[in-house]
């Protein structure tokens, strides 16, 4: 009989068996290496297709911020505008621009201490209160009346920091008034301002707590010029009558300075705002305008995102 051909094909060992596993492992590593590697590219894509949304957005409120600033320094007549707006699209973002005249505020180093504590009255403080609160502005603002011993010194000593004795640097300095409550501040901060460069503020655009803060400004008076300003047309020397002969703190002018808001929406319907105070150079000068202060502004909430940041 024909004996069986013998098998020449080595057996399998325990080596063998080590080599395909190894080789299996190595190919789920390769695998999972690859899926890492797609979800870094995946998420680099994303970070940087946002980087570009937020420099967009930064930019288009820049282009904002300069289109108005061309516009109030343009010679467009006697006095300039107070206020106004407009928009425009770039760049497949809608962009809205305000700017209102600063002179709108009360002035924290100009103003007369009698207009600072209208204010703090007008915003619910009693009268007595109120002028304790104005004497510590204005003490923060005034330099030392002689070099012995001072009250306002003596006063800031167990805090551990000094008045400034020179004008506020920024309306957050507020914050670091002694004895003024913190509600209070809070409450201020959208009526005052450092950069109006003017003692009076302008009753065009003024908000009813400033025009209350002014002297000799009742309730009776305030609400009969509020109607008067809310209806058309508006008599602007008219308005200034009816505050009396004297007039002390009021003026139509709009000054210098101004806050300019831009909110600048995305193909995405993300939202930006920014809000920066500008002094408008005058017509034919080499640079337009000069950015004093810029923050950007929580779209939920309305309120400033972060402290003013100057210029």
């Amino acid at each position: 009989m024909p004996t069986a051909a013998r098998s020449t094909k080595a057996p399998r060992t325990a080596h063998d068996g080590f080599i395909v596993v190894a080789a299996l492992w190595l190919l789920a590593a390769l695998a999972a290496l690859a899926v890492t590697a797609s979800q870094y590219i995946a998420q680099s894509a994303t970070a940087l297709s946002l980087s570009d949304d937020a420099l967009q957005s930064e930019l288009l409120a820049m282009a904002g911020l300069e289109m108005a600033a061309y516009r109030l320094s343009a010679p467009a007549g006697p006095r300039r505008p107070t206020h106004g707006s407009f928009r425009f699209s770039l760049a497949r973002s809608e962009v809205e621009v305000e700017f209102l005249s600063e002179a709108s505020r009360i002035n924290l180093n100009m103003a007369p201490k009698a207009m600072i504590a209208g204010l703090f009255a007008a915003l619910g403080t009693p009268a007595s209160l109120a002028e304790r609160y104005a004497d510590r502005v204005v003490g923060w603002r005034s330099p030392r009346k002689s070099a012995g011993p001072d009250e306002e010194d003596a006063l800031y000593s167990a805090v551990g920091y000094p008045p400034r004795r020179s004008p506020f640097n920024s309306s957050d300095e507020l914050w670091l008034v002694l004895g003024l409550p913190p509600a209070l501040v809070e409450r201020a901060l959208p009526f005052v301002t450092v950069y109006s460069e003017m003692e009076d503020v302008n009753v065009l655009d003024a908000p009813p707590e400033v025009i209350a803060a002014l002297p000799g400004v009742t309730p009776l008076l305030l609400d009969a010029f509020l109607t008067r300003r809310d209806s058309t047309p508006v008599d602007p020397q008219f308005l200034l009558g009816m505050l009396g002969e004297r007039r002390v703190g009021a003026t139509l002018n709009s000054g210098s300075a101004y806050r300019v808001r831009v909110r600048v929406t995305t193909a995405g319907r993300q939202q930006k705002i920014s809000e920066a105070a500008v002094l408008v150079s005058g017509f034919g000068d080499q640079n337009a305008y000069r950015v004093m202060s810029w923050r950007d502004i929580d779209p939920g909430t309305g309120h400033p995102a972060h402290p003013a940041v100057a210029r």
